[in-house]
């Protein structure tokens, strides 16, 4: 997976399709010239001698002609003479900020270290490391690049760190995880961004010169923006053409540029966000990164989607869920909200029973004083009174109905009017002398405060020890304002968005660990926290808190571009809807939902006979195709009609069944239905579609037959199955 050449000054980093190629120039530059489809072994030197030199740039080293911000670099730095936004800045305790880091050592080792504190990619599979040593002789501060490589699944992680070896602190103002300088600037910028209720549609648009920046400055990866970019070729489709794609395993402020510079060259980095960042490096401290991903496609979307799911379903989600079916589950939320009794929640539990739905979960409300959101966030104690006894009884009474339990709990967040507040008002992220804004009726918990943590640890594991919970719901529902901390130090007030993340996972990490039994699905209104850092410890996140299933459509179509289907939750709700007061089937807010991980959410007391009946046969459908969903090869079907009509197919793993979806979402007038062509088929085997046998060149080539909609919001579905002739 890696070879060395030009004397061990090039570094050819290999995994099975793609090849990444880094280059240490005689001044002890590194560079990467190459990224893209896996090359033959040989020396790229070239590449960098053969850089034509432009005007008005500064020479470097006093060396004739050696234009430093023409280069394609690892990791550029502030205050030479490459004047592109740099990847690293440091401030040192002269005031000096110009880092001038050479080459120094490299280290090559099979497998990969864990990152302290933070999710760490890892694989039972062959994975070989390389660490690249860049040194400031004058500051005494090195920087080390860390590639893996991950052979099987073409992909390649990329952490750094940053040590001050010297005897005064050292200030990092801005470390990103990932520099690839690109020696060209010919494409599109595709990435994932929206807001509450309607997160991650995707959009693609031209990149020109200038900056192109992705950001969340929110204490949380994000509604609007999510911590993934790709640069791809004009024509890239579902199908075809080059992407370049970095997403970031973190689940915090986050910060992603592609740069297009004055002749035509492309930098493209991610990391920490800089904005209202800065952390204290003292003396023979080190500094790690959170890692992103590396994947490179050659063959479009569906080819980067693939790579990605599986990624994550078997190296990332450490969860012993990873890998196995999901339950299909109720919850109560839109059927009751806050009014809820035990009988009211019994009743509906019987109904999800007689359903074939196998996970009841209990939203909020069930806990403290809590009837609605200005009260008892932080008191993780069951409100006895309201659920008419012990929440073991009341769990109890629904496993005898055949049915697991699950839980939604808010960990992060304090009310006001709370015990807890009571006791720790300096508990909160609050600046000394202002009062503190509200969200939600809820101030947000200072993670990086480890008695805060010792506390949720506490109180929930000592939940989870008591009670029969198989699923927890953990949510966050408002951002962090007002950023300040009472625990940290004067100096370190700009560490605290970062050491908030670190004090997070390190709850989940304890919580995930003591529990590997319990589900844990993440939520933050929504997927305003969906996120490879999040996914690590939750291996399900609830999609978005938009259940509208033609909303639904763009939310998990732009999710699934990076995010395994097993990882997506997916409702059915009522109507009209809640959220857009749309009326849809039955039958199309199925078809959505068995998109990802299947769910209900809404009252079956106050469904018909028919309705129920529909709801039978959905989850036994389901179940029917469940595996091949949550752990098949999702293929996004070409669009006939750009964002009016959806399809998808789900590959089984071992490709001899497909589940194939299809949504018309506005009616044409007079209009003949075209045909649905599918993908990922033998094209010589036979295949069962309903009653009709046919060659897989057929229904790659012809497809299959839509119906004509009668109506907005029509969908159809089919299973296709592998046979024998």
């Amino acid at each position: 997976m890696l070879e060395l050449l030009d004397n061990q000054r090039t570094f050819h980093i290999q995994v099975k399709h793609t090849s990444l190629v880094l280059h240490v120039l005689p001044t002890g530059h590194v560079t990467v010239i190459y990224w893209g489809k896996r090359l033959g072994s040989k020396s790229l030197a070239y590449v960098i001698q053969d850089i034509g030199r432009a005007s008005y740039i500064s020479d470097t080293d006093g060396i004739k002609d050696f234009k430093l911000e023409q280069l394609p670099q690892a990791m550029p730095t502030y205050g030479n003479s490459d004047l592109r936004t740099p990847a690293l800045v440091l401030e040192y305790a002269d005031g000096s900020r110009i880092t001038n880091l050479r080459y120094k050592d490299f280290k090559v080792y099979s497998g990969k270290e864990r990152l302290p504190g933070m999710p760490t990619i890892t694989s039972g599979e062959e994975v070989e490391t390389v660490e690249i040593l860049l040194e400031d002789y004058l500051q005494q501060v090195t920087v080390k690049l860390i590639f893996s490589a991950f052979y099987e699944y073409n992909a390649i992680t990329q952490s750094v760190v940053v040590t001050n070896l010297g005897t005064s602190s050292v200030t990092i103002e801005k470390v990103v995880s990932s520099n690839i300088d690109f020696l060209e600037a010919a494409y599109d910028v595709c990435y994932l961004s929206g807001a509450w209720g309607r997160e991650t549609h995707r959009q693609v648009r031209p990149l020109s010169q200038g900056a192109f920046l992705l950001d969340s400055k929110r204490g949380a990866s994000g509604h609007g923006q999510n911590p993934f970019l790709a640069l791809a070729d004009k024509q890239a489709n579902e199908n075809s053409g080059s992407i370049y794609s970095m997403n970031m395993v973190y689940s915090g402020n986050f910060q992603a540029i592609a740069e297009v510079d004055m002749h035509q060259n492309t930098r493209m980095q991610m990391g920490i966000n800089p904005f209202d960042f800065a952390w204290q490096l003292v003396p023979q401290e080190s500094f790690y990164t959170p890692e992103t991903v590396l994947i490179y496609s050659d063959q479009g979307y569906n080819q980067l989607s693939a790579i990605y799911h599986r990624f994550y379903r078997e190296c990332l989600m450490k969860s012993s869920h990873a890998e196995k079916v999901r339950p299909v589950l109720i919850n109560n939320w839109e059927a009751t909200y806050f009014d809820f009794d035990k009988r009211k929640l019994l009743s509906l539990a019987k109904e999800a029973a007689d359903c074939g739905i196998e996970l009841f979960v209990l939203d909020d409300g069930w806990f403290g004083k809590r009837s609605d959101t200005t009260t008892s966030l932080g008191d993780w104690q069951p409100n006895h009174q309201k659920i008419d006894g012990s929440l073991s009884g009341l769990i109890e009474e629904i496993g005898q109905l055949g049915l697991q339990f699950g839980l939604w709990v808010e960990p992060e967040m304090v009310s006001p009017d709370s015990e807890l507040y009571r006791a720790h008002p300096d508990w909160i992220i609050q600046v000394a002398g202002r009062d503190p804004q509200l969200a939600r009726h809820q101030y947000v918990l200072d993670m990086a405060n480890p008695a805060v943590q010792n506390y949720l640890i506490t109180e929930l594991s000592t939940l989870l020890e008591k009670e029969n919970i198989a699923y927890i719901k953990w949510d966050m529902n408002r951002n962090i304002t007002d950023s300040g901390s009472s625990y940290l130090a004067v100096a370190q007030q700009k560490e605290l968005s970062h050491r908030y993340i670190l004090g997070l996972y390190h709850v989940l990490e304890v919580l995930t660990e003591q529990f590997p039994e319990v589900l844990f699905e993440s939520c933050a209104g929504g997927g305003g926290r969906y996120d490879p850092g999040m996914l690590y410890y939750m291996p399900q996140t609830w999609t978005s808190d938009d259940t509208d299933a033609i909303e639904r459509l763009p939310i998990q179509s732009g999710t699934s571009l990076i995010y395994p289907p097993i990882s997506m939750g997916c409702h059915v709700s009522a109507v009209p809807n809640h959220q857009v007061g749309r009326i849809t089937s039955m039958d199309t807010r199925g078809i959505v939902a068995m998109q990802g991980n299947l769910g209900y959410e809404l009252d079956l007391t106050q469904l018909s006979t028919e309705e129920k009946l529909l709801v039978k046969e959905q989850v036994v459908q389901y179940k029917e195709i469940r595996e091949i969903v949550q752990l098949g090869q999702l293929i996004r079907l070409t669009e006939i009609e750009n964002q009016n009509q959806y399809a998808w197919l789900y590959r089984s793993k071992d490709a001899t069944a497909f589940a194939v979806s299809f949504v018309q979402v506005l009616a044409r007038a007079n209009t003949v239905p075209k045909r649905l062509k599918l993908a990922g088929l033998d094209a010589k085997a036979y295949y069962q579609v309903g009653e009709r046998i046919c060659t897989g060149s057929e229904l790659m080539s012809i497809g299959l037959k839509l119906d004509k909609p009668i109506e907005d919001y029509a969908g159809q579905q089919w299973l296709v199955k592998k046979i024998e002739k």
